[in-house]
């Protein structure tokens, strides 16, 4: 089958971004109702764009722009080419360009999947300044397919219904963590345990526990891999500070344990296996397992209070001091069992959703090439 290829400017309306980044210290533009985009919430974004980092007022609008539902934001600094739909509508800095179809051209899913497959080119053409950019002069170079619309969303539709397996695996995998959490924080921070009427508290400890350091359970050890090692074909799984982890082709862990974000947003992962880890990540795989799970929801619950500070302003890294700090209640030895025998319950049901998510998304990749090169009709 033969396609037309075009420019990027014949499919759709292109501009860049208005908005401001946040100052360091002027907040004049920010803490409205109009949402706000950044680029890092953009290479977050599984396919469409839903939460955001921060929020403009009316003075921030009046100096920006609202793009609408429906907008294809496309990163052009830092992170190339990273491309989301919004399903909001949003404001965004000129480190994004904006995308908006025209009617019964083009499918915004069709181009968003189009810079999938355009990615590496769009990398290279970024090249070769000082800071590496996605100028609208060099995207303009690059050609994108233009079947007949209808056959764009045929293609899209197929592609989507991976993308919403993956997106309801994750909202199941999000509900279970708030469950295993809900019961973490009902039985070690409210103290309300299986049978605690009948336990005596001692300055704030049951009879029978201890409340100890989290680095007695577990040593507190960072990866130790820069982020450019990491490889689009590796056979490991890499933890960095973002929320979803990469590939790299070879692992430093072998083991249970709890990864930590040591900035961004301080996301917490339980994993078990080969893996590789960021220099800027925690590690803590328990010196006795049985202690995996008090580890993983303890480190979850005081994530909130890390994130403000011990003097309330917000803090952009976490220390070694700051972890050291988290106190872990180690139960009696029957709570213990009960306990992670639910936890392992839970964690069961959550590995087999993520399993079915890298199928689907591997299905999806195979999918993707033929489809949009009109190998496969549909």
């Amino acid at each position: 089958m033969s396609w037309e290829y075009v420019t990027l400017d014949m499919l759709g309306e292109v501009s860049r971004g208005k908005s401001k980044h946040r100052p360091r210290n002027d907040a004049s533009l920010f803490g409205g109702k109009y949402p706000f985009i950044q680029t890092a919430d953009v290479k977050d974004a599984p396919f469409y764009i839903t939460s955001y980092s921060d929020t403009y007022n009316e003075t921030g609008l009046a100096q920006s722009k609202l793009w609408k539902k429906g907008t294809l934001c496309i990163t052009i600094a830092a992170n190339i080419a990273d491309t989301a739909i919004l399903d909001i509508d949003a404001c965004f800095p000129d480190s994004v360009m904006g995308f908006i179809p025209y009617e019964e051209i083009s499918d915004v899913r069709f181009v968003k999947y189009s810079f999938d497959m355009l990615q590496r080119d769009m990398q290279q053409i970024s090249q070769g300044t000082a800071q590496d950019n996605l100028s609208w002069k060099k995207l303009s170079t690059i050609r994108f397919p233009k079947p007949p619309i209808e056959v764009q969303r045929k293609i899209a539709d197929a592609l989507v219904s991976y993308e919403d397996l993956i997106e309801n695996n994750q909202k199941q995998i999000k509900l279970l963590e708030e469950v295993a959490q809900r019961l973490y924080k009902e039985w070690f921070v409210d103290l309300r345990f299986p049978g605690y009427e009948n336990v005596e508290i001692v300055d704030g400890v049951p009879e029978g526990w201890k409340l100890v350091g989290l680095n007695k359970l577990a040593p507190i050890l960072t990866g130790k891999k820069d982020a450019n090692y990491g490889t689009r074909d590796g056979k490991y799984l890499f933890f960095t500070c973002a929320q979803e982890p990469i590939k790299a082709p070879s692992y430093s862990f072998d083991c249970s344990a709890v990864i930590l974000a040591g900035n961004g947003d301080f996301n917490v992962k339980l994993y078990r296996g080969k893996f590789e880890a960021y220099q800027r990540t925690y590690v803590f795989n328990p010196t006795d397992e049985k202690n995996l799970y008090l580890i993983f929801h303890a480190v979850r619950e005081n994530m909130r209070n890390l994130f403000q500070g011990a003097s309330g302003s917000t803090i952009k890294f976490l220390t070694k001091g700051m972890l050291e700090n988290i106190k872990v209640f180690q139960p009696s030895k029957e709570i213990l069992t009960f306990f992670n025998k639910y936890s392992e319950s839970i964690q069961k049901k959550i590995e087999a959703l993520k399993q079915q998510i890298i199928l689907a998304a591997e299905a999806r990749d195979r999918l993707l090439p033929k489809l949009m090169s009109g190998k496969i009709e549909l």
